[in-house]
């Protein structure tokens, strides 16, 4: 339930808008491209990026049938004037919108919206559900703003009404420019990005007020379950910095939003699990990236975990997040 994919062929939307550090690709002689933001190198991908029957057989050597692709966070482009954010979301919805309508039993499509601008964000809510996707991924904020800013409940109020999933994908990390060394950013920014979501969430009463939405917090939610116990312990000894906006302890959340798995480690995604309950851990990879698991949940399928707890993972947990049934995929 989350991997991440690209359209070959695209504008260089830092041309077309004249302005900006937009991603476009550039090709190269062995097939792979670099995506390019603006002028600067930002990283090289694979063929498995946006070739969609690629794809489907590489995920097949791991008995795995059906892939929930969304964008890659570097395109959210929050930055940008918010309608050429915009047109930018069209066509990355528009490209995955016709990827599931080719093969509706191969791939679920999230989309990505302009989340610096609420009115249209919501305008392009309105047109994804239309068009077949299910749900949006987002980033853990938006232009450095926490998801509890009150300029975005809108947009999550629009996602309960009409029904769609909501990823939240850890993006533009704190502290960034200061640990760029070791890949710090993605080891140690990128968990802390993903608690920094959920906190903002739960602490800015966001989950309390709309409780019919469905959330998914990425990468087994970050540094914010392991760390539970100090973030609940904060809100009960300092009530008058934490439970400013929302009374409710962060701990009665549990199961009530969603992870996926990717923990490469068996002990954690176990306590996770005791945590959230399998019905709230679903089966991530990040494909087809490699700090993702690319192996498909095989570790998981090796472990001593339950067989119905592996099943709730694989498939049930997923479901019930995109709201959607296991039979149109099964008949």
């Amino acid at each position: 339930m989350h991997t991440h994919i690209l359209p070959r062929q695209m504008p260089n939307w830092t041309a077309k808008f004249g302005y900006g550090k937009f991603i476009h690709l550039e090709s190269n002689d062995d097939g792979s491209a670099n995506m390019m933001q603006g002028g600067m190198f930002f990283r090289r991908i694979l063929e498995n990026c946006w070739d969609e029957s690629l794809r489907i057989k590489e995920y097949e050597n791991y008995n795995t049938h059906v892939q929930v692709v969304c964008t890659i966070p570097v395109m959210f482009s929050y930055w940008a004037k918010s309608k050429d954010c915009a047109e930018l979301s069209r066509f990355l919805n528009d490209h995955i919108a016709e990827l599931v309508d080719r093969y509706p039993n191969n791939y679920i499509g999230l989309g990505t919206v302009p989340m610096q601008d609420a009115e249209e964000a919501i305008k392009e809510l309105e047109r994804i559900k239309k068009i077949g996707l299910v749900g949006i991924q987002i980033g853990s904020n938006i232009n450095d703003e926490n998801l509890s800013e009150e300029a975005f409940f809108p947009i999550f109020e629009a996602c309960s009404r009409l029904g769609l999933a909501v990823m939240i994908h850890p993006w533009q990390m704190m502290g960034f420019e200061s640990m760029k060394k070791y890949w710090l950013p993605w080891l140690v920014g990128m968990p802390a990005e993903t608690s920094r979501a959920a906190c903002s969430m739960i602490f800015g009463g966001v989950l309390e007020r709309l409780p019919s939405l469905r959330v998914c917090f990425s990468h087994a939610g970050g540094s914010f379950l392991p760390t539970l116990g100090r973030i609940e312990h904060g809100f009960n000894c300092r009530p008058d910095l934490v439970a400013i906006d929302n009374e409710v302890n962060p701990r009665n959340y549990l199961g009530k939003f969603w992870v996926d798995s990717i923990t490469h480690d068996i002990d954690a995604l176990k306590y996770i699990l005791q945590l959230q309950g399998s019905k709230r851990v679903c089966l991530g990879s990040d494909y087809p990236f490699p700090l993702g698991d690319l192996e498909i949940g095989k570790f998981i399928e090796e472990s001593d975990i339950p067989i119905q707890a592996i099943e709730d993972m694989f498939s049930t947990a997923t479901l019930e997040w995109l709201g959607l049934e296991k039979g149109y995929f099964t008949k």
